[in-house]
C-alpha cells in the first residue's frame, strides 16, 4: 500500500511514499492532540478517542480520500483494507498512549 501513498503526489518511489505517510501521520496525530485535549484526560479515555480517531481516518484516507485522488473505486473492502484498519486502530491505541503520557508533562512547562 505505501506506492498508492507516493502516486498521491505523483510518485512510485517507495522511500517517498513512506515519507508520504509519516508527514500524513504526524498531520493526524497533531490534529488529534488539538482537537481531544479536552476530553484525552486519563490513559483509557485517550486510547478510547485516539483508536476511534483511527478507525476515522481508515474510512477517510484509505477507503475515500485516496481512492479518489488516484481514480480508483471508492469504499472497496478486501483484504487490503481490512489489514489497513488493523494498521489504523494499532496507530490509534499507540497514539492514544503517547498523548496519555506526554500531555502532563507538557502542560507542566
Amino acid at each position: 500500500m505505501i506506492v498508492p501513498v507516493a502516486m498521491l503526489v505523483g510518485s512510485t518511489s517507495v522511500a517517498l511514499g513512506w515519507l508520504v505517510h509519516l508527514a500524513i501521520s504526524a498531520f493526524i496525530g497533531t490534529t488529534y492532540a488539538i482537537l481531544f485535549a479536552r476530553w484525552a484526560t486519563t490513559p483509557v479515555m485517550s486510547a478510547v478517542i485516539a483508536t476511534s480517531y483511527g478507525a476515522v481516518w481508515w474510512v477517510l484516507g484509505t477507503l475515500l480520500l485516496m481512492p479518489a485522488k488516484l481514480g480508483m473505486h471508492m469504499f472497496m473492502l478486501n483484504a487490503t483494507a481490512w489489514q489497513s484498519l488493523t494498521g489504523h486502530l494499532m496507530y490509534g491505541l499507540l497514539l492514544g498512549g503517547v498523548y496519555a503520557l506526554l500531555a502532563p508533562r507538557l502542560q507542566r512547562q
